[in-house]
């Protein structure tokens, strides 16, 4: 359910370009993520570091492209962002008490040490490769076909990657050793 949520300023994104553009698009996702970061402070308390990253990113890089007119620069958030993660990830890996998603995941499954570090760096590895595989779509084809990509191509991508993740986790995971 978190996956979809976080995706909701991504298809707020997409409908509003659909109807009115690039730009009007750009504007609604910025306020979509505004939104989805308030929402979350309102009802948890909290800020989630993740969305409040996202947002700084989407401020950032939607303002330039509001400001100076020029798409490039929220067609490359998507790598920023990703990029970000994966850099997050890495040093999370070699510089913390224990791998990032060992932080994120450790309340609901116990692992061995060697499967968190894999684990790790395996998001380090698709974080990367999100990027690049963006740039090569913002460099190769239409604005419209970076548009789709963003929205499905990201997805559809990211919930493959999640698949192959559980399949891995579940040669590692015994039933009593999910945390409910």
């Amino acid at each position: 359910m978190q996956l979809f949520y976080d995706f909701i300023p991504i298809i707020v994104f997409f409908v509003a370009y659909k109807l009115w553009g690039i730009y009007v698009a750009t504007a609604t996702a910025i306020i979509a993520s505004l939104i989805q970061v308030l929402n979350y402070r309102w009802r948890y308390k909290k800020f989630e570091k993740m969305q409040v990253i996202t947002l700084a990113i989407i401020i950032v890089f939607g303002g330039a492209t509001l400001i100076l007119h020029n798409p490039i620069f929220i067609k490359w958030k998507p790598t920023i962002l990703n990029w970000a993660f994966g850099i997050i990830f890495l040093i999370s890996h070699f510089f913390g008490k224990k791998p990032i998603i060992r932080y994120m995941m450790e309340a609901k499954v116990n692992l061995p040490t060697i499967v968190w570090s894999r684990l790790n760096l395996s998001w380090v590895v698709f974080f990367l490769t999100m990027g690049f595989i963006n740039l090569f779509i913002i460099y190769n084809f239409s604005t419209e076909v970076w548009v789709y990509f963003k929205l499905f191509g990201m997805l559809g991508l990211t919930l493959a990657f999640v698949v192959i993740q559980a399949v891995y986790l579940a040669r590692h995971v015994s039933p009593d050793q999910v945390k409910l």
